[in-house]
């Protein structure tokens, strides 16, 4: 187990790409958590640096991802740039000596996560991937259920998500979620990635994948559509499909047993269901203010506490990683 960092509370986070994601769902945590400090951010234009610098009170900016990870005054670093840039800006964290989270997904491919997490494995350093929904109480309660054995023998998961495209994508605008060159898979990739890492979190690692994907609407570069099944170690079965360019949206996961169901959904606000033949309850889990602050709370406790393991690591992402290349490395139509 790397070291513990309780000699450096508080310790000193620096975020490199402080855009959308870290307004109100990941920046803000790094104020609050106790014995965390957000104490630099950086981003190459450099009005909206100091803008976000200013109204989130942040002492340090940079315009040069170099200069904030080589800082002897920042201890740790938030990498919250597109995907295509995560290996780049990881590799030198981990030359740095120094802790890292990664947002989701790890990187672009499961050869680029493999190559992140060695190096930060071989310097003993904490890795964390910002798959947060494993420690969101809403999704925690499915995992309750899961393990008291609620709805019996987990026989089957499936996971449909459909979207219809932005006005953004049907512009053609610029959008790192639908460039090939950034993320192969669009929103598949960023999206996706949550439900399959949350799956694996409930059911275990997967051991075998097969999956379709191609592009249907032309409207960008990147795929749109895909259909995957899969094998859990435990013998659990699973099977996905994912579509950008539907006209109804739908969000649906039902986890299958023996004894019964349970029904929830990834991204849409509805109750997590548990069904059995003398059971119906649905329960509305409201998510906090800041959404990633119980991934950051944990993130401080697997810092500073010994024995306390975080459930979002490099490692577990790397897995997440290695299922969505064999979904996207399919008998591909591009």
């Amino acid at each position: 187990m790397a070291k513990l960092f309780t000699d450096q509370r508080p310790l000193r986070w620096g975020i490199i790409g402080c855009g959308d994601v870290t307004e109100v769902k990941s920046g803000p945590p790094y104020q609050l958590t106790r014995g965390f400090e957000l104490a630099a951010v950086m981003r190459r234009d450099e009005a909206k640096l100091h803008d976000y610098a200013r109204r989130h009170g942040v002492p340090k900016t940079y315009t040069d991802a170099d200069a904030l990870i080589n800082d002897p005054e920042i201890d740790a670093v938030y990498i919250a740039t597109p995907p295509d840039s995560h290996r780049e800006y990881a590799l030198r964290v981990a030359a740095a000596g120094k802790p890292c989270c990664i947002e989701k997904p790890l990187a672009p491919s499961y050869a680029d996560s493999r190559a992140i997490v060695d190096a930060f494995a071989g310097r003993d350093l904490p890795l964390f991937v910002a798959y947060y929904r494993r420690t969101l109480p809403r999704f925690e309660r499915v995992r309750e259920w899961l393990q008291s054995g609620a709805i019996g023998m987990v026989r089957h998961i499936d996971w449909q998500l459909c979207k219809p495209p932005s006005a953004l994508d049907r512009a053609g605008k610029e959008n790192w979620r639908t460039e090939s060159r950034v993320a192969p898979g669009g929103y598949f990739d960023d999206l996706a990635s949550h439900g399959l890492d949350l799956f694996v979190h409930y059911l275990g690692e997967i051991k075998d994948v097969r999956g379709f994907s191609l592009n249907q609407q032309g409207l960008y570069t990147a795929r749109d559509a895909f259909t995957a099944c899969w094998l859990h170690k435990s013998g659990v079965t699973g099977a996905g499909s994912w579509n950008f360019g539907t006209q109804e949206r739908v969000d649906r996961v039902a986890i299958f047993g023996s004894e019964g169901t349970i029904r929830f959904s990834l991204f849409d606000d509805n109750p997590v269901e548990l069904r059995t033949a003398t059971t119906e309850e649905a329960l509305h889990v409201d998510h906090p203010e800041h959404v990633q602050r119980p991934h950051v709370e944990a993130m401080a406790r697997h810092l500073f506490e010994e024995g306390y393991v975080h459930p979002s690591s490099g490692r577990s992402a790397l897995h997440t990683s290695w299922v969505m290349d064999q979904i996207l490395g399919g008998a591909n139509v591009s």
